[in-house]
């Protein structure tokens, strides 16, 4: 009977014994663990200079010189107006102002000719050639003559400036770029009508111009992080059309009040702008990265850092800050006491040393301490580092 008990503990506890489970772990490590905040919903690619452009005169487009995604530099003509009229009236103020310089330039001749001419008199007048109504009539006459010269000038003022405003009225016929960018959107054709808003009203916009180098993320972040950030704080910033890529910025304005669109989501509004030299090439018109204007966007600020702690993946952190730890072929319990934590890593002050291996495959309810494990590579270093 004892040889049969023998051989059945025997067997139990070798060939019907269940297999180790198998578990990944990570060597605990020195490095950096950043504390962080994120946004509570997706933030926005935004420029910081857009304009929708709209006409100032009605009239009819007679050319559209540029269309959707073309670089423009600034003061770089769009669309063109119908501008017959108002060259026909920069061409009667031009006259109007040749015909006024004429007549001032006549005037001015002729109060010259009556200087000279009251000038001779006076010398006849002082040896008594000359009576002194002629004189005085010769005075008046020079006075005249120089007051018709100053008010023709004057008339020569007003026609230049008559002039000025045909050539403004008629610039207003081409609609310019006001700034470097891409046009966006074209909204009118060729043989339209367009004409600028009434009064107190937005006038339709015809032209989506967009400044790409200007681009930055604005992000709504939660209202209980609102004390936590600052002005000049680093971010981390992924871009939904560069999925996999992670580029660095930092925070420029934080809202000075938080909004309240949605019951029960309280955010503050925070812009971040793309470090010089990151986003990573440029589509040809100052655009970093090939960023798109409205692409959505996610930031993570980074509120403090620390360097050289013994940290861990955030992935092997289990409730109440316990982690499975690998031990002579079992896995054990520890409690921890953690400092600063992310998505990525947790700061541990106390609980482990650097080099044991935590367990990070937690996906499974037969993963818990106690149990007989190997690991997951043959070498018995962990499935990751």
């Amino acid at each position: 009977m004892a040889a049969l008990v023998a051989s059945g503990w025997l067997l139990r506890i070798t060939v019907l014994a269940p297999d180790p489970l198998v578990v990944s772990t990570v060597a605990v490590e020195r490095g950096r663990v950043e504390s962080t905040v994120t946004n509570s919903t997706a933030g926005t690619l935004e420029s910081r200079r857009r304009s929708r452009l709209s006409a100032e005169i009605g009239s009819r487009v007679t050319a559209i010189l540029h269309r959707e995604g073309d670089q423009v530099e600034a003061g770089e003509p769009l669309i063109r107006l119908n501008d017959a009229s108002f060259v026909a009236q920069v061409e009667l103020a031009q006259a109007a102002l040749e015909v006024t310089q004429a007549r001032n330039r006549e005037a001015c001749l002729a109060r010259d000719l009556a200087r000279r001419n009251l000038a001779r008199n006076r010398e006849l007048a002082q040896n008594n050639v000359v009576s002194e109504d002629l004189l005085d009539n010769l005075e008046v006459k020079s006075h005249t003559a120089a007051a018709s010269c100053t008010a023709l000038a004057a008339e020569v003022k007003r026609a230049e400036a008559t002039l000025r405003a045909a050539e403004a009225e008629r610039a207003k016929t081409v609609i310019r770029a006001p700034f470097p960018g891409v046009v966006a959107e074209v909204r009118t054709e060729v043989g339209e009508w367009i004409t600028p808003s009434p009064p107190l009203l937005t006038a339709p916009a015809v032209i989506d111009l967009i400044d790409t180098s200007s681009l930055y993320v604005s992000a709504p972040m939660d209202e209980v992080d609102s004390g936590r950030i600052r002005i000049g704080q680093a971010a981390k910033v992924t871009v939904d059309s560069h999925a996999g890529r992670l580029f660095e910025g930092r925070v420029v304005r934080v809202a000075p009040y938080v909004l309240d669109r949605e019951l029960q989501n309280r955010t503050v509004e925070v812009e971040v702008e793309f470090d010089a030299g990151l986003g990573g090439g440029s589509d040809g018109g100052g655009n970093k990265g090939g960023f798109l204007a409205g692409t959505s966007a996610d930031v993570e600020l980074i509120v403090e850092a620390r360097e050289r702690v013994l940290r861990i993946p955030t992935a092997a952190l289990l409730e109440g800050g316990r982690v499975l730890v690998f031990e002579d072929g079992l896995l054990a319990e520890r409690e921890l006491e953690i400092g600063l934590r992310n998505w990525d890593f947790v700061e541990v002050s106390s609980g482990l040393s650097a080099g044991e291996l935590v367990v990070v495959s937690l996906d499974r309810k037969e993963v818990v301490a106690g149990k007989k494990a190997r690991l997951a590579d043959e070498g018995g270093t962990g499935a990751a580092r």
